[in-house]
């Protein structure tokens, strides 16, 4: 039966019975109720409709005493639900980016109970008769090339409780069934497409039973304080530190009435229907946590479909899978949370297609009743999951894959005889029972929509994974109330302050006006608003710590405690509108045919005291923010662009880690220490790369930028050739000892130098300038590391890579397989050579790598800060990529604050620096905020990348590239735009000229079959074959919502039938 159907007719019955039970029948339809029906003003028909409610309840008074006493509970409901805490979110104040850092230094869970406190006295008003509602309700850096080889990816990308009587389990199973309507409303709240979700509430009555079995169940308050630090430590991963940063707060119930509610039920006596359920006690959460019950971990919701979310399993198991918006629980994307696994019965069956993202449109969320699978073991791939590593470092080939306590596995159900490929999964299936951390940062852009007769607007977030939120009518502007049309194309910030559980809709308040939608100005703002990042102004007490005397020189006693270089040939290699240059190379051969080379590191360490103002600024900031036209520093630009940055000419103090190199680059001696240099010249890559590729040629002085006197143009050439010379052969060895790279496309733009508009855009091509910077900055890394973990070996701040989920590992095997890809994926070093020997020596060769680089990144996880005094095993400190043991961050301490915290620790390793004031506790502490601000920072560059390709597709299209198809679903198929390096999935039924379409599979190869129209009525309709590496001809062209476009397919010229 269908669940609509099903669910009606349980309506229909549970009527039945409540009209038995009544002794006066319901009157029919009178005059009143005909006139409401048909009359249009809301004032007259809210009168006609208390009328009508105040003569039925007289007619019901004479009524069953049954009927009435169950009336009188619903609307004491509320009154009696002692387990639920309301909600505190931040004011205004707080939720500016200035004030939220100051609060910065306290933790999730004491912030929390700072507020318990204020929520006894609220809930103490709220019991006391009279008291009313309202007295109850309280410049421009071009970051193409990282210099020391970090490579950065970005996503594309419930059962019972525990320790409840069974009656109680029971109960909370039908409000956990899929078919029920609640889940569907719910998802209505949101914006895109709607996709009828499976979660549900539960009846009205199922949830007045649950809630008094709640209550006697409720742990005493003492008890959830007693218990209140479990959470995060009883869910850490042994091997994955749980992250504990420094802002958010454990979120608990939420209660009182939303402003829907207030409007939806206004003359209503009874109590709204619980859309959500009540979130557990800490107490049953870390009980939970210790008997394996419940999970932890990072919640990742679909930006394609709103409707699904997930949460990564640790033991390389399929994700497990939150089906709905009722099933988050009013949980938003990103925030650390508590799981529960549902019942066997409502795990979904999905098929194991190894397709584009592992998923099909269509079949992948089919459920079936379990009583037909058959049982057999085994494991799918992760669904909807896509990985975009857009930068040039093979430091990291990530996937943005938070980490998850959990243990489960996926259940294959098919024969065995049946390839492992085309099998059905029974994925398993969970929801929230518990929000630990709100990482989400509660503000987003959207627009504002008027609603007549309501004492709210409606707030529509862009981002349709936030729900609608309802904001009140006076905290609008002025302006909107008057004439909201003209606020049609207006961006605004909204900040969701609360999110009752009875409400499909949050609550929020106003933060900003932005602006227009669609400019770049307003939508920047919004992007660094939304995703936490503090561009505002630096503070004075911030200030107050960098020196006052202007222009500053470095004092002679501090000059005569360093190794003085400033008589060396050392310069510096950025790009050409570079502002913070944080390392100089240099290199000289010796008389005996080696060479001395040197990496010279801005000593920002000697400016940045440790517990200062500054500091604390610089750790809550964590990195510094790279847009296409602008970047918001991690330190204050004096710092920055003057006195740490090594401009050309001028001295500078420094971190140096100097070498005694073979030609081959084998390292005979290594010196760590503070040094004073004098850069000779600023090298943009241009210049360098020039320099490389003319080894014989004598360049002229006005070739290159201005040179220090006591240096030629030809020493500084000789230098260049000797590292790059060296740097091949490093290059060389790291491959050949099982090092892997996956290059992926990076999009920049030429920009108007007053309008700062995009006026052309080109991929980004990695030369052998990046090359041989990339090298010895990964060399001063991977010493740096080995250096300060054998001198703390429980204090080291390292960086770590996981090797990719082993079972995601699988499944892209089988899919290469499929394709008759000969790949081995035994190590990182086996990957390399077998991308190399397969990509081919054709036009296409190079795109072709593209998309092989992004499959083979899809199961990798991101690197990690942490502190190396930790839990962590010594094996799980390996980076997997570069294939070392150790690996840290050294060579940006200007704009990342881990390679400070190195600095301190090197300098105190060499007794030229006080022993590093934090504990083991406190580096995994800021090292788990740097994690979470680098991955915050990776997706606002490549937002600002998506916003300036958007205007220049308005402002220069449609553009017009050959694509090649990266992934075939059923429906759709993804394009990798071979010009612009971006990706587009192109939907089949919107394809122009385009008559009928089918998905098949030729030897497990997925491919969509399109039948075009044919040009004539005589031709007989043509077919085009769509499968992975297929080149197509495709259309950039602007959508109507400001500053998005999509991808249309061209009919072929030409098409093989």
């Amino acid at each position: 039966m269908d669940p609509a159907q099903q669910s009606n007719k349980t309506k229909r019955h549970r009527g039945m019975r409540r009209s038995q039970n009544q002794s006066a029948a319901t009157p029919p339809k009178d005059a009143y109720a005909r006139l409401l029906s048909q009359h249009r003003s809301s004032m007259f028909a809210s009168y006609l409709a208390q009328y009508a409610q105040d003569s039925l309840t007289q007619k019901e008074e004479n009524g069953s005493s049954a009927s009435l006493q169950a009336h009188s509970d619903r609307l004491n409901l509320p009154q009696q639900k002692k387990d639920h805490v309301l909600i505190e979110f931040p004011d205004s104040s707080e939720f500016s980016p200035s004030s939220s850092k100051k609060k910065g230094e306290e933790s999730s869970l004491s912030l929390y109970m700072e507020k318990l406190s204020s929520h006894s006295d609220q809930q103490e008003c709220e019991r006391k008769p009279g008291v009313s509602e309202r007295q109850r309700r309280g410049q421009r850096r071009d970051t193409t090339t990282s210099q020391d080889g970090d490579i950065e990816s970005g996503e594309e990308l419930a059962g019972s409780r525990g320790n409840g009587p069974k009656k109680q389990q029971k109960q909370q199973k039908k409000r956990d069934d899929p078919n029920k309507s609640a889940g569907l409303k719910a998802a209505e709240v949101y914006a895109g497409p709607q996709t009828p979700t499976t979660n549900a509430g539960a009846s009205e009555q199922e949830q007045e039973k649950g809630r008094k079995s709640k209550k006697k169940n409720q742990p005493k308050k003492p008890e959830e304080e007693k218990n209140r630090e479990v959470v995060l430590k009883l869910s850490a991963d042994p091997q994955t530190p749980s992250p504990k940063p420094k802002q958010g707060k454990p979120q608990q119930p939420a209660g009182g009435n939303s402003l829907g509610a207030k409007g939806k039920n206004k003359g209503d006596g009874r109590s709204k229907k619980q859309v959500f359920e009540s979130y557990m006690s800490l107490e049953e959460v870390s009980h939970g946590l210790k008997r394996g019950e419940l999970y932890q971990g990072q919640l990742r919701i679909n930006p394609k479909n709103y409707n699904e979310a997930f949460i990564p399993s640790p033991d390389d198991a399929r994700d497990l899978f939150l089906d709905g918006v009722v099933a988050r629980n009013r949980a938003l994307n990103g925030d650390i949370v508590v799981i529960q696994i549902l019942p066997r019965e409502q795990w979904k069956v999905v098929k194991s297609d190894t397709d584009c993202d592992g998923t099909s449109e269509s079949d992948t969320q089919t459920e079936h009743v379990l009583r037909t699978a058959q049982k057999s073991a085994g494991h799918g791939p992760s669904p909807n999951v896509r990985a975009e590593d857009q930068s040039n470092d093979p430091e990291e080939v990530l996937r943005n894959r938070p980490d998850v306590s959990c243990a489960d596995t996926g259940e294959h159900l098919e024969d065995p005889s049946t390839s492992r490929a085309n099998a059905d999964i029974l994925q398993k299936t969970a929801k929230v029972v518990y929000i630990v951390e709100r990482k989400h940062s509660r503000a987003v852009t959207g627009h504002l929509k008027f609603l007549p007769d309501k004492p709210f607007a409606m707030f529509s977030p862009v981002d349709h994974r936030v729900p609608r939120i309802n904001v009140k009518l006076d905290d609008c502007p002025a302006e909107f109330r008057a004439n909201p049309g003209d606020f049609a194309k207006t961006l605004l910030i909204c900040q969701i302050t609360d999110w009752a559980a009875d409400s499909n809709f949050a609550e929020g308040r106003l933060a900003k006006t932005l602006g227009q939608a669609g400019e770049i100005e307003p939508e920047t703002e919004g992007i660094m608003i939304e995703y936490n990042v503090d561009f505002s102004e630096f503070p004075q007490e911030v200030l107050d710590c960098l020196p006052k005397t202007l222009p500053w020189t470095i004092p002679p006693e501090e000059i005569e405690k360093r190794r003085d270089l400033r008589k060396e040939c050392i310069f510096t290699i950025d790009p050409a509108t570079a502002r913070d240059l944080d390392d100089a190379l240099s290199c000289k051969q010796l008389p005996d045919g080696n060479f001395e080379v040197g990496v010279h590191i801005a000593d920002v360490s000697y400016f940045v005291k440790e517990g200062t103002s500054l500091d604390n600024m610089a750790s809550q900031r964590a990195t510094s923010v790279y847009l296409v036209q602008m970047v918001v520093p991690m330190l204050p630009r004096l710092l920055c662009e003057e006195l740490c940055s090594l401009n050309p000419l001028t001295d500078r103090l420094t971190f140096s880690v100097i070498w005694k190199l073979t030609p081959e680059g084998k390292i005979l001696d290594e010196w760590f220490g503070r040094s004073v240099m004098h850069s000779c010249v600023k090298l943009s890559y241009d210049n360098a790369q020039r320099l490389i590729e003319a080894p014989e040629r004598l360049f002229p002085p006005d070739e290159l930028p201005p040179i220090d006197a006591e240096h030629t143009v030809d020493e500084i050439h000789q230098a260049v050739l000797h590292l790059h010379s060296i740097a091949k052969n490093l290059r060389a060895q790291r491959f050949l000892g099982g090092a892997l790279r996956l290059d992926q496309p990076k999009l920049s733009f030429t920009l108007d130098k007053e309008t700062m508009t995009p006026q052309g855009c080109y991929i980004y091509e990695y030369r052998d300038c990046n090359k041989l910077v990339e090298e010895f900055m990964l060399l001063a890394n991977m010493a740096t590391a080995t250096h300060i973990y054998r001198a703390f070996p429980t204090l080291a701040l390292l960086r770590r890579h996981p090797p990719p989920k082993a079972k995601l590992v699988k499944e892209l095997e089988v899919l290469c397989n499929q394709l008759g890809l000969n790949m081995d994926f035994t190590s990182a070093g086996t990957i390399h050579k077998s991308l190399c020997a397969i990509y081919g020596d054709d036009e296409y060769s190079v795109y072709r790598r593209q998309v092989l680089n992004n499959m083979c990144s899809r199961p990798m996880q991101l690197a990690l800060y942490f502190c190396t005094g930790t839990r962590l095993q010594r094996e799980h400190f390996q980076h997997y990529a570069l294939n070392v043991p150790l690996y840290t961050h050294f060579t940006s301490p200007i704009r990342r604050y881990p390679d400070i915290i190195v600095h301190r620790l090197l300098a105190a390793s060499l007794n030229l620096g006080p022993r590093l004031g934090l504990s083991t506790e406190e580096v995994q502490i800021r090292a788990s905020h740097c994690n979470d601000k680098k991955t915050l920072s990776k997706k606002v560059q490549e937002l600002s990348s998506e916003l300036y390709f958007g205007v220049f597709v308005k402002e220069c299209g449609p553009l017009e590239s050959n694509a090649m198809v990266m992934g075939v679903l059923d429906k759709s198929f993804d394009v990798l735009v071979i010009k612009y390096g971006v990706q587009k999935r192109i939907y089949c039924k919107s394809i122009a000229g385009l008559d009928s379409y089918r998905y098949r599979k030729v030897e497990k190869v997925p491919q969509l079959v399109l039948v075009w129209t044919s040009d004539d009525e005589e031709s007989p309709p043509v077919e085009q074959v769509i499968s992975i590496f297929s080149v197509v001809d495709v259309q950039l062209k602007t959508d109507e919502v400001p500053l998005k476009y999509s991808a249309l397919l061209k009919r072929p010229e030409k098409i093989a039938s």
